[in-house]
């Protein structure tokens, strides 16, 4: 989930946070992205592949994204990959302007293309450049969004991924990552097809609360660094709380939210995605659907019983633990000295053997 929290945190028209506490939120958990990367950098995961830039029509707005083929292909179709992004405006490559070099859908993309598998990843609505979306879209993000958009968008990104020739349309996989774990978990819902699925850094309670357990722990961060005052962080927390009982009793969002988390143009969609309980969902699959579950150890946005408690409606799959390895799957070490800009930090070196050995299962 994108810090502060699952919920866009961010103004539309502006692109800057609505709020201080967004951040002081901000500072606490991502301090160390304002920082410049070393010049060489990590050694990056997987293979290059070949990509080129596809465009699509869903939920009313062109689309863009970029469509991955491994290097070597020959004649033999490959499995293909949805990639589907986390909350708020993150882009086809995973990054959003409060953590603008996370990366985690590109290195997801390069993982797959090692591993010998095609994808496909795109700039959800509201989240690509604001230069390059069309006038319908720029109009559309001044109003308050119909979430129905983002599964139409799922539903005719999967479609462009099966028409690529490259792709055999009998063995695809939706990934998830963050809040897009629940797109993933609806897939079959969504689309006339029934894929295996990857859920990285998955959500396992719903929205309102995981927004709860992430702001009251950032908050309490903040109120013991003193970047956050004892009444200003008792005002947040009690703002937050009221606003998920108004938003879960179909009430008027109370006045004055001090987080700047909550607000009538997000309302709907925190509304929408906060009726999925993910293990619900889980439970709900169809039967002998592969799944694969991803989650780094040091995750500060997703914790372990959280991840727990989704498994219970998970009884099949496979999860794999990534030692020292945050929520954007990069490796996390907070000792002092260590590297902290995400551009300085190595992806997990666990994902690409756990991503292989799924992809052989199909």
């Amino acid at each position: 989930m994108s810090t502060p929290a699952s919920a866009p945190a961010l103004s539309r028209r502006t692109g800057r946070p609505r709020t201080a506490l967004a951040a002081v939120l901000v500072t606490g958990a991502l301090i160390a992205t304002a920082c410049s990367p070393d010049d060489d950098g990590p050694t990056l995961p997987g293979a290059v592949g070949h990509e080129r830039e596809v465009s699509f029509h869903g939920g009313g707005f062109t689309v863009p994204g970029t469509f991955t083929a491994p290097a070597h292909t020959g004649d033999e179709a490959v499995p293909g990959v949805l990639v589907i992004s986390g909350s708020g405006p993150t882009d086809r490559d995973g990054n959003s302007q409060t953590r603008p070099e996370a990366d985690t859908n590109l290195n997801l993309a390069r993982v797959l293309s090692g591993a010998g598998a095609a994808s496909l990843r795109y700039d959800k609505f509201g989240s690509g450049d604001p230069a390059d979306m069309d006038e319908a879209e720029l109009e559309a993000l001044e109003e308050p969004v119909d979430p129905s958009v983002y599964d139409q968008q799922m539903a005719a990104a999967y479609e462009e991924l099966v028409a690529q020739p490259e792709v055999d349309p009998e063995r695809t996989v939706i990934l998830g990552h963050s809040e897009g774990a629940l797109f993933a978990l609806r897939a079959h819902e969504v689309l006339d097809a029934e894929p295996a699925l990857v859920l990285a850094a998955p959500p396992g309670t719903r929205m309102l609360d995981l927004i709860d357990r992430q702001l009251t722990e950032q908050v309490r961060t903040g109120e013991a660094r003193g970047a956050v005052g004892t009444a200003g962080a008792v005002q947040m927390l009690s703002d937050t709380r009221a606003a998920r009982a108004a938003i879960r009793g179909g009430r008027e969002l109370p006045p004055g939210d001090a987080t700047g988390l909550f607000s009538p143009e997000n309302e709907d969609y925190l509304a929408w995605i906060d009726s999925f309980d993910p293990v619900e969902l889980a439970s709900e699959l169809p039967s002998r659907t592969p799944v694969l579950v991803l989650w780094g150890e040091e995750d500060a946005q997703v914790n372990g019983e959280e991840v727990d408690r989704l498994m219970t409606g998970l009884s099949d799959a496979e999860r794999v633990d990534l030692p020292g390895v945050d929520h954007v799957l990069r490796e996390y070490d907070d000792s002092p000295g260590a590297a902290a800009p995400d551009a300085d930090r190595p992806f997990s070196s666990g994902v690409a053997p756990a991503v292989e050995e799924f992809l052989d299962g199909l």
